[in-house]
């Protein structure tokens, strides 16, 4: 056993439920649950993460009604073919040894119903910002129809072969619906006081109770604190945890926030364990019944650490099971992780609007049935990010307060491991192969070389040698990490350096050879015809517009802006991307001497058009909280050693007084080596920035720099000769 994780290795137990450990994997909806696959995909997503060393697991949500159903697809209980599926699944993960607990779900006025479905119900007809449509309110007959529909759905649980259930009474769904005097304004046996406002969680728990028996395990997913105005209180709360446990559950998972909340609680800018007190408060109000913690915890020593310093007895942890299935192994034996850097590109954002889940760091999320085939998941193109509609972006927040716009919870939070604001990544020059592991089949092993140490770069000699490929890695700077040497620098990005230094460390492991400051160009034909393929993943170079006064001193390109700690104390930067608000965000980080003055041009109407929505909002909020000032519309820039001069959307000419301007204005291909791996003639594929930068992101580059690993290999398989451009993949 690995010391510092006593804690968390300790065995836990829920209701009659023995646990191996006091991590849960929380509930993620993947999207492809109601696959047409008789459950095949999914139970392989489970059975990696029992092969990791995960305890409970809880799936995404299931709806106990058709109303209920979250989105189109979404899986529904009462239907004959899912519940085949989800038998398959349990089953499955049982005969392995695992423990999965079906969440029953009801999403009330947040179903976005598939058109001629069912139409939304809730406790009262309050509009709803997330589906954009106003609920139809319950009768009281049919508040009673549902409560059974959740019995009905526990029953299938048990009849299906899951472990426990776990009820979705957290995020503003039905039953958290029902909590709220903001959504329910009924004066009823269902509403009109605290008390009654609580009864309809309460009788959903008492009618599952009922419906499974006193020895089978069930877990309350319930609300800490909504984090909006008017919201539930506290005490409340408090009263209402205590009549869940006295209606018969068995733990109480706590969350935090609703959709619509205007705070963020599981982006990147919420410091990790920030939201711990408020499971604390739940657990002081019900004594010795179990309380999970959760949001925005994404490492086993922190979870340590709130097992330590609170009396909490387990603790959640969802997407950091997407980034490394094995993450409860690797942390037990000492090994590097693949961290959760809680971007949300490829899960929440994708979730939220009903897509295929995938992870930026993890592409083959969704695949693990089939890691091999390189195959997306049916109905999705993996490379792409979803962007959600305005639907689903919450309200700006006016004044945040506290860290990161935080409010700060009643209690200190614990203390969890802060990360350095600027992590630095250091892999000394390489240029003799360490011991070879070989991992998978070696049969037919081939040379290869990786062009670019970036994240593409990166997953790419990964996966190669993982197949049991010789894989050399040649990177012109003197660090691997590419852009995501850039990112970790952002105030709440510090976890992308972790991502690189899991990479290398496997490189390493693995037996690949990495040349660090050793650029491969033109000249270097005769080193890429000793390869039996190559992978071009040489990334971006910054776009730099012809611009009066671009050549003056204090103008830089984003890429020196980032790793310069010399900007002056006002700072332009020129761009409307996704770059340009990570480097307002670096810029005007709170440190010795006055706030940076710090001003965004931007030639367009929206800032971070890209940006995925459920970050966009909390990190453009931050900006607002640091006074970034945002001028759209630009045209007619001119720069002068003082200011930086223009027209902006109104048409008024404005002087930007600045002293540093940055020109984040987008990226061009760092291409240059494609035409000489095509006059060698050796087989090749670009991939990342390198391809092609129109819509380019990380969850795009890292997908394929694992989509050239595989294509290799099923061009290698079972051939005796060199590999040719053109070869079939």
């Amino acid at each position: 056993m690995t010391t510092g994780l006593e804690r968390v290795l300790r065995p836990g137990r829920i209701g009659r439920l023995a646990l191996p450990h006091r991590i849960v994997m929380g509930a993620m909806h993947l999207g492809w649950e109601n696959r047409d696959d008789d459950g095949r995909a999914l139970a392989a997503f489970y059975l990696a993460r029992v092969a990791g060393g995960a305890g409970l697991m809880v799936t995404g949500g299931a709806a106990v009604s058709a109303a209920g159903a979250d989105v189109p697809g979404f899986g529904v209980l009462d239907d004959a073919a899912f519940r085949d599926r989800l038998r398959r699944v349990a089953g499955e993960v049982g005969a392995a040894g695992g423990l999965l607990a079906l969440q029953l779900f009801h999403a009330g006025r947040y179903a976005r119903p598939a058109a001629g479905g069912p139409r939304p119900v809730a406790p009262s007809a309050v509009p709803s910002p997330i589906s954009r449509l106003t609920p139809d309110a319950l009768p009281a007959a049919g508040v009673a129809r549902i409560v059974e529909d959740f019995a009905r759905g526990a029953h299938h649980a048990r009849d299906l072969g899951f472990s426990a259930v776990e009820i979705m009474g957290s995020e503003g769904y039905l039953i958290d619906q029902f909590l709220s005097p903001l959504t329910n304004r009924r004066d009823d046996e269902w509403g009109g006081d605290p008390q009654r406002r609580m009864r309809f969680g309460v009788a959903v728990v008492r009618a599952v109770r009922a419906a499974v028996g006193a020895d089978f395990p069930v877990v309350m997913r319930m609300t800490g604190d909504d984090l909006l105005p008017g919201g539930t209180d506290r005490d409340t709360v408090a009263q209402y945890a205590r009549a869940l446990a006295a209606a018969g559950a068995d733990a109480l998972n706590v969350g935090v926030g609703w959709h619509e909340s205007p705070v963020p609680t599981v982006q990147a800018v919420v410091p990790p364990g920030h939201w711990v007190p408020v499971a604390s408060v739940v657990k002081a109000a019900v004594g010795g019944l179990p309380v999970l913690a959760s949001n925005r915890i994404n490492r086993l020593t922190q979870a340590e650490a709130i097992l330590a310093g609170t009396t909490l007895d387990l603790v959640s942890m969802a997407r950091p099971f997407l980034a490394d299935p094995a993450l409860v192994e690797r942390s037990r034996a000492g090994r590097p992780v693949n961290i959760c850097v809680a971007c949300n590109q490829a899960c929440i954002d994708r979730s939220l609007v009903g897509a295929v889940v995938s992870c930026m760091v993890n592409p083959l999320v969704g695949r693990e049935a089939d890691p091999g085939s390189g195959a997306a998941p049916a109905g999705t193109d993996p490379t792409a990010s979803a962007e959600l509609p305005a639907s689903v972006d919450p309200p700006m927040p006016a004044d945040p307060t506290g860290s990161a716009g935080l409010p700060m919870p009643a209690e200190p939070a614990i203390h969890v491991e802060p990360m350095p604001p600027e992590p630095a990544i250091h892999v000394e020059p390489v240029t003799r192969a360490g011991p070879v592991v070989r991992v998978g089949a070696v049969a037919g092993s081939r040379a290869v070389a990786v062009v670019g140490a970036g994240p593409a770069g990166l997953r790419a000699a990964h996966d190669l040698a993982l197949a049991g490929h010789r894989v050399t890695v040649y990177e012109a700077d003197r660090e691997p990490g590419g852009q995501f040497r850039l990112a970790c620098r952002v105030p709440g990005k510090a976890d992308y350096a972790e991502t690189i230094r899991f990479l290398t460390a496997e490189l390493t492991r693995l037996g690949v050879v990495l040349h660090t400051g050793r650029p491969v160009a033109g000249a270097d034909e005769d080193l890429l015809r000793r390869y039996d393929g190559v992978i071009v993943a040489t990334g971006v170079v910054p776009r730099r517009p012809d611009l009066p006064g671009g050549a003056l001193p204090h103008v830089r390109d984003y890429g020196t802006a980032f790793t310069d700690d010399a900007l002056g104390r006002r700072v332009a930067v020129i761009g409307g991307g996704g770059i340009a608000v990570d480097l307002a965000h670096l810029a005007s980080e709170p440190g010795a001497g006055p706030p940076r003055q710090v001003t965004i041009l931007l030639r367009g109407d929206r800032l971070a058009p890209r940006m995925g929505r459920s970050t966009r909002w909390a990190v453009l909020a931050e900006l607002r909280r640091r006074q970034v000032t945002v001028v759209t519309g630009v045209r007619g820039l001119r720069v002068d050693p003082d200011a930086v001069h223009l027209v902006d959307g109104t048409g008024a000419a404005r002087s930007v007084p600045a002293d540093t301007v940055v020109v984040a204005a987008g990226q061009l291909p760092a291409d240059a080596l494609v035409r000489t791996v095509r006059r060698v003639g050796v087989w090749h594929r670009v991939v990342g920035g390198a391809r092609d930068t129109v819509g380019l992101d990380a969850v795009r580059a890292i997908a394929e720099g694992h989509a050239a690993a595989l294509a290799f290999q099923r061009a290698a398989r079972g051939t005796g000769r060199a590999l040719r451009v053109g070869e079939p993949a």
